[in-house]
């Protein structure tokens, strides 16, 4: 599941981060300073679990979750135990009072889980996509799929034997792309990082193709790979 944590503090940041890189079944696709900067992260990227606290200047967690049309699951994490019965209210999927064990943190994302993979139909992400191509419907196994790249009002997707040009935002595709083997890496471009070669000059190699890492998804997409 792709998760932000969204708090104001460093010390907790750094300690529900340490939490989800132990945890195999989280890809953490950002860490927000505040609420603000968690909502324009919402817009751009395709996020299933925030990890929230509520007291944060300008704009409390709560106002955030308030704020939410489209809303991914929430657990909250705060200093305060008396904000739970209004977090409850808007469907919250847990509330952890800080300082928080990796015990905890685990009974609450495993509930995340179990909630997420019922409404996915039991396996958490379908393993294909179904797309339009001439007049017809063709399967495309995701683990054979290479890249996505933005076209104007369309986007292609490449495989290693074929490409397909269909009607969509680079945001509506980077939705059905939303398991651990997908990142954005680039306002254009969509990779599977199973598929990288290299890294060479803030390139991305796939199938001897050079996919630019745009500057403000660089820091993000280096942190989930396993660098020596």
């Amino acid at each position: 599941m792709n998760c932000i944590i969204v708090d104001d503090d460093e010390m907790s940041r750094a300690i529900v981060r340490h939490f989800v890189e132990q945890t195999q079944f989280l890809n953490l696709v950002g860490i927000c300073t505040d609420a603000i900067q968690a909502a324009n992260t919402l817009q751009t990227t395709a996020v299933d679990l925030i990890f929230l606290d509520v007291e944060m200047p300008e704009m409390t967690g709560m106002e955030l979750v308030k704020s939410l049309t489209s809303k991914p699951q929430v657990v909250i994490i705060s200093s305060r135990a008396d904000y739970a019965v209004e977090a409850f209210e808007y469907s919250i999927a847990d509330y952890l009072v800080k300082p928080i064990s990796y015990a905890r943190f685990l009974k609450a994302v495993e509930k995340v889980r179990d909630s997420f993979d019922a409404q996915s139909g039991g396996n958490g992400q379908s393993q294909d996509l179904y797309i339009k191509t001439d007049a017809k419907i063709v399967k495309i196994t995701l683990k054979e799929l290479l890249y996505v790249e933005a076209l104007a009002d369309y986007v292609i997707l490449h495989t290693a034997t074929a490409r397909y040009i269909v009607h969509s935002t680079m945001k509506g595709i980077e939705k059905k792309l939303s398991d651990g083997s997908f990142a954005r890496i680039h306002r254009s471009y969509i990779i599977n990082t199973e598929k990288i070669e290299s890294i060479e000059d803030l390139s991305v190699v796939i199938n001897k193709k050079y996919i630019p890492i745009g500057a403000s998804y660089k820091d993000t997409f280096l942190k989930r790979l396993n660098i020596l």
